[in-house]
């Protein structure tokens, strides 16, 4: 019998190269959809869709909604003036997971938010982001480590009840944070890693690293859990 099916969303590239290909791509590294699967999920990909009210008419189709990490989120979103070490807007990716996160609040369906999606359901609920920090990326294309401590009884510490080391790769991190949301895990500096609404207002979390790219699956394993429900 088939598992609950998993909306992850997707990068949208100007230039991908694959084969004797150079093309725009949607796409997506196989870590996400590989632990969906392994976790025992279906996994769809879901790329930008300009077609109004595209986003609310798919939430009703998923069990579960993943919002993958990418690019910087447009400091205007938040009322702030771009920092110049603010990446490239993606205002298509913007548009279209703002959308998705909402529709998928709106419909109480379990959401798992990792990096930039923590950072976009932080700002699509009303709270903002510092555009630069230092410590928690490694080189280019190289996950950082370091460790995260849970706050004991929230959702984060059902699936992780210990401190974990985690893989890290990001500038930018919450600032003000949501009123909607109550901080989850930090690092060790203060960064606040975690954050979620009550369980009250149905399954959504969200994280500052990156577990697709870890060999712990406990936290896409309660996505599916609560998708399953």
């Amino acid at each position: 019998m088939a598992g609950p099916l998993i909306g992850i969303s997707t990068y949208l590239e100007a230039s991908a190269r694959w084969g004797v290909w150079d093309q725009s791509a949607a796409l997506l590294p196989a870590g996400y959809h590989r632990q969906v699967q392994r976790t025992g999920g279906v996994a769809v990909l879901l790329p930008p869709d300009e077609t109004p009210g595209a986003a609310r008419t798919l939430v009703t189709r998923l069990d579960g909604l993943v919002i993958a990490g990418g690019p910087d989120v447009e400091p205007a979103r938040y009322g702030a003036h771009r920092d110049p070490r603010t990446g490239p807007p993606a205002p298509e990716r913007d548009a279209w997971e703002t959308a998705l996160i909402e529709a998928a609040l709106d419909a109480r369906l379990p959401l798992l938010g990792v990096c930039r999606g923590m950072q976009l359901l932080n700002v699509v609920l009303g709270g903002t982001l510092h555009q630069h920090i230092e410590g928690h990326a490694g080189p280019p294309g190289v996950f950082a480590e370091h460790k995260v401590t849970p706050v004991p009884g929230t959702l984060l510490a059902r699936a992780l009840p210990e401190p974990v080391p985690v893989p890290t790769y990001h500038h930018q991190a919450v600032d003000a944070l949501a009123p909607a949301l109550r901080a989850s895990a930090f690092a060790e500096d203060g960064t606040v890693e975690a954050v979620e609404r009550p369980a009250a207002d149905g399954y959504a979390l969200a994280v500052q690293w990156h577990p697709e790219a870890a060999m712990d699956p406990r936290l896409m394993r309660a996505l599916i859990t609560a998708a399953s429900a």
